[in-house]
């Protein structure tokens, strides 16, 4: 380990300020683990020139699909990471990201924080335990050598990444069990992932109240998301305790969620996976401002690699939430397709959308709309410069249709045009 990569963490870790206790617990643990003589330290930074004709951007409580709108053009910090890895004994490893955005209230939080266990094989299989806060593996577009959630070839995620990096967190126990088929002389390899978390029990609300978006902001574990101005939770409207401003990483009812993930590739050719996830929330639960929400969700995704020269990947995303007894009860469906192939010294990526959230006839409501359909298309050209410096730059439009924007005095559809440019240095 070089002499730069060693670092004294405990300033890092006391600076955060209150997490919630589930998070706090995994930090502190994290914290513990990591040995300050011995720090992997590695980064991502993501300086932006963007412009964007989006008049209502999600970010400051509107309802449109960017993160950014028209005023808020020009450089930006896209985004920032930092992330320290250490082992402090064989086998287990202990890893902790951070995040910084120019958008967000206190400007730096956590995003995971997690220690795996994975023993040495002595089979074909391979073990692995991971304790904490991080993502479900689940996404094809992320590039997960990279720092943060961070998308490969483009500069947004799809609907379905960018919800998950917004809403969803894995704040527990999961156990993988996979067999890598190049070991074994195989073209075949399988994994199963199995499990329990806790701490994400208003995940549904951004997508309930806001819908989909078309972005690359991921939430921290203790950052507040605001919701939009709309009747519903106003005084006098049928759900004035509920705040406008969201965490979704809380435990609020002490109920265990879990998911399923089973894999599959075959050589160099095909990925195939399916998710099952829910997160067994009691939906009668209000706490701190916060409601509780039941959401569950089936999830698939295949890869199809070397259809000449492209690289095709798919992912979708089907499930219903639901919060009260019936104040909001909906269907939501998203899906994308995303092909890549090599175009002179980059990668050129095309990307197209669709995403959906429908309201069941048991929604008890009527006043409180929740539909919404939309498309998205993204064009992007990435290439790696030199001094571990790349660009990336992307065309989006998006195109969307909302009833509840009547109510904050938006017009129901919506036409989004984006041009972003990436510079990312990765240390």
């Amino acid at each position: 380990m070089s002499p730069h990569s060693r670092l004294d963490l405990n300033c890092v870790f006391t600076s955060l300020g209150r997490l919630g206790r589930w998070q706090f617990a995994f930090v502190a643990l994290v914290a513990t683990a990591l040995p300050c003589r011995a720090v992997e330290v590695s980064g991502l930074l993501d300086l932006r020139l963007q412009a964007n004709d989006s008049k209502s951007s999600w970010i400051g409580g509107g309802l449109d699909k960017s993160r950014f709108d028209s005023s808020g053009g020009g450089i930006r910090l896209g985004q920032a990471f930092l992330r320290f890895r250490g082992e402090p004994v064989e086998s287990i490893s202990a890893t902790a990201t951070f995040s910084a955005y120019d958008d967000r209230r206190g400007l730096l939080d956590i995003n995971e924080a997690w220690l795996a266990w994975q023993p040495v094989p002595t089979s074909g299989w391979k073990h692995r335990v991971r304790a904490g806060s991080f993502f479900p593996a689940t996404s094809l577009e992320i590039d997960y050598d990279s720092v943060g959630w961070t998308p490969r070839y483009t500069v947004s995620s799809s609907a379905v990444n960018s919800w998950i990096g917004e809403e969803l967190r894995t704040n527990g126990l999961e156990y993988s069990l996979s067999q890598n088929g190049r070991m074994s002389g195989s073209s075949h390899s399988y994994s199963l992932t199995a499990a329990l978390f806790a701490a994400n029990d208003p995940a549904g609300t951004l997508l309930a109240w806001r819908g989909w978006t078309i972005s690359d902001r991921v939430a921290g574990l203790r950052e507040n998301q605001r919701l939009a101005d709309l009747p519903v939770f106003q005084p006098g409207g049928p759900l004035p305790q509920q705040s406008r401003q969201i965490n979704t990483f809380r435990e609020l009812d002490s109920r265990i969620g879990h998911y399923l993930i089973v894999q599959y590739s075959y050589a160099d050719q095909l990925e195939l996976a399916a998710m099952r996830y829910d997160n067994n929330a009691n939906p009668l639960v209000l706490r701190d401002g916060q409601y509780s929400w039941l959401t569950r969700f089936n999830h698939f995704s295949t890869r199809l690699k070397k259809v000449g020269s492209w690289d095709v990947s798919m992912q979708l995303m089907q499930g219903d939430t639901l919060m009260g007894p019936a104040a909001v009860y909906l269907d939501f469906n998203a899906w994308y397709l995303l092909a890549t192939r090599p175009l002179g010294p980059g990668h050129v990526a095309l990307r197209y959308d669709r995403f959906s959230t429908t309201e069941r006839a048991a929604d008890i409501l009527p006043n409180d709309p929740n539909n919404e359909d939309g498309q998205s298309l993204a064009l992007a050209y990435s290439w790696n410069l030199k001094n571990q410096l790349s660009l990336v730059t992307e065309l989006l439009v998006v195109q969307s249709n909302r009833a509840a924007r009547l109510q904050i005095g938006d017009p129901v559809q919506r036409t989004e045009r984006s041009v972003n440019t990436s510079l990312r240095w990765q240390f």
